[in-house]
């Protein structure tokens, strides 16, 4: 393999043992990528070396502690992620619930940051993971306030996930414009059954910077009542929107400073 081939294969491999649910063997990673066994061993000797990929003792892989590493340098470089953590703390502390922060990036909508609550969703989305659009809060947000190009290249497709998914164009479109009214967006067992999902978008100077969501069991809708938790996650998006744009005038006086 040339040197593009080789790290073309390398993500590859990275990429499988990401969506693997236990360790892999070569063989399997062969098998599953259609390449040679002998490639598999050159790729995984190279991904060990650099941390990325982790031998176990009876032989398998699965992904580094590296990996760590350069997901958290990558967020470090997210204001929103920066800005917003110390609120999503603050808010799943005081509701006992699962918070996110969810942004365009890549043409998908993914995962930047979470706090866990103490109950349904400890194991919800993992953060760097892709959430579906027009069967999410954030999604449908994305798709009212946002660029209308990014929101029509996201919404590729409707899967009906559950009884309740929005799959009609029509019915979508009327929720899209109630969320414009409102200023929030509600997943309401869309995606997953007993899910209910509440989220605002994070605003930054002239654009939609990402949105913050609030997860909890839809069997707690009844004793919060959707009143409330509007109010709530209104309040929570207003806080990072503030904060994001505290960091970007600090960034900006950091940088005029360097430059002087």
């Amino acid at each position: 393999m040339d040197a593009v081939a080789s790290i073309d294969k390398a993500i590859d491999v990275l990429f499988y043992l990401h969506g693997s649910s236990s360790d892999c063997g070569v063989t399997s990673i062969a098998r599953g990528l259609e390449i040679p066994k002998s490639s598999v061993h050159r790729l995984l000797a190279a991904l060990v070396r650099g941390g990325l990929v982790d031998r176990t003792q009876t032989g398998q892989y699965r992904p580094g502690v590296g990996l760590l590493a350069l997901g958290l340098g990558v967020l470090d470089r997210e204001p929103v992620v920066e800005a917003g953590h110390r609120v999503l703390e603050e808010f799943a502390q005081r509701w006992g619930e699962t918070l996110f922060l969810v942004a365009a990036r890549g043409g998908d909508l993914r995962v930047l940051d979470k706090v866990e609550g103490q109950g349904f969703l400890r194991a919800a989305p993992r953060i760097g993971s892709s959430v579906p659009v027009h069967a999410t809060a954030v999604g449908k947000l994305y798709l009212a306030f946002s660029d209308e190009s990014v929101a029509v290249a996201m919404e590729n497709g409707r899967e009906a996930f559950t009884r309740a998914t929005l799959t009609e164009s029509m019915a979508l479109h009327r929720e899209i414009q109630e969320i414009r009214d409102l200023g929030v967006a509600w997943n309401r067992e869309e995606w997953i059954s007993g899910l209910f999902v509440v989220a605002a978008p994070i605003h930054g100077p002239g654009q939609m910077r990402a949105a913050v969501a609030m997860a909890l069991p839809a069997s707690r809708l009844p004793e919060l009542g959707e009143e409330l938790l509007a109010t709530e996650i209104r309040l929570a998006a207003q806080q990072i929107s503030e904060r994001v744009s505290g960091v970007r005038r600090g960034s900006t006086a950091m940088e005029k400073h360097n430059d002087d």
